[in-house]
Order: structure tokens, then C-alpha cells, then sequence
């Protein structure tokens, strides 16, 4: 039998300004066995998490197919911050077994914190070599950009020589 690509992956997050005081963070996730949500809201400025909501709709994992809201709501009250995923860990991996829902919370934190560098990447240099040095300090000064996206990935040209 021919090899045939049978696995597939996609997960973003995405997030938005919903008004002054508010953003909406959510995180998609679908692969060959998973398909999930999780969305949280975030008071701003404290960066506190306000609401969280979610859902798996398909999951090999039976943990993950029971009611996640109520370890969902384990977060309401959580600020956005450093030692996240150790909270994250601490208040939701009492109540649930389901390691990937705990990952799309921890990603949809992470979503609301990159939209604040959002303006900081719009300012960078036109010149080549210099946004390449530009993109690469900011992987340096803040390493939660590391591995987020394609661009700061382990073994992009952005972060080889960090």
C-alpha cells in the first residue's frame, strides 16, 4: 500500500478589540481525531479573564467530550501573565483530564498578549536585513512570541541566530 497523507492540523487563534475595556480571544482547533473551541473574554487593562467558553466536538479522548464549561469557568478571575500555565494547570487540571483544553486556554492568553505587539510589528523596518534583526530582537526581549507562529517557529531564520 502507497504511503497517503492521512493526518492533518490546523489550529489558530484569533482575537479582538470588542471595545475599550474588553478583547475576545478564541482558539480553533481541528485535526484528524479533534475538532474544538475555546473562547475567552478579557477585562482590560488588568488583563483579567472575565468569561470562558468552549467546546469539543470531536475528541478520541472521552474526557474531552463531557461538559468542559465547568472547568472553563476554573479560569474566570485569572489575570493574563507570567506562571499562566502553571495556574492554568493548577485550577483547571483538578477538574478536567483534557490536556488540550488546557493548551487552547493557555493559547487564547497568549492570543491577547501578541495583540499588544500588534503596533510594535507595524513600525518595523522596510529594509530587509534590518527587519530581520528587528524581528529577531523581539523574539529575544519577549520569548512568549517563541514558537507562536510559522515566523518564530524553531528553525526559522528569525530565531536560528537568537
Amino acid at each position: 500500500m502507497n504511503n497517503i497523507l492521512s493526518y492533518k492540523r490546523n489550529r489558530s487563534t484569533c482575537v479582538e478589540q470588542m471595545d475599550d475595556y474588553t478583547m475576545k480571544s478564541y482558539c480553533r482547533f481541528q485535526d484528524t481525531f479533534t475538532e474544538a473551541y475555546v473562547e475567552i473574554m478579557v477585562c482590560l487593562p488588568d488583563l483579567e479573564i472575565t468569561g470562558a467558553t468552549g467546546e469539543f466536538t470531536r475528541s478520541l479522548r472521552n474526557e474531552c467530550l463531557i461538559d468542559i464549561n465547568e472547568s472553563l469557568k476554573r479560569v474566570i478571575g485569572v489575570r493574563i501573565g507570567s506562571g499562566m500555565l502553571k495556574i492554568l494547570k493548577g485550577l483547571m487540571g483538578a477538574k478536567t483530564d483534557c490536556r488540550e483544553l488546557i493548551f487552547m486556554v493557555e493559547e487564547c492568553c497568549h492570543g491577547i498578549i501578541l495583540a499588544f505587539t500588534k503596533k510594535k510589528l507595524l513600525f518595523s523596518p522596510k529594509d530587509e536585513k534590518e527587519k530581520h534583526e528587528y524581528y529577531a530582537n523581539m523574539v529575544k526581549e519577549n520569548i512568549r512570541m517563541y514558537n507562536r507562529c510559522a515566523a518564530f517557529a524553531p528553525g526559522s531564520s528569525f530565531v536560528d541566530k537568537t
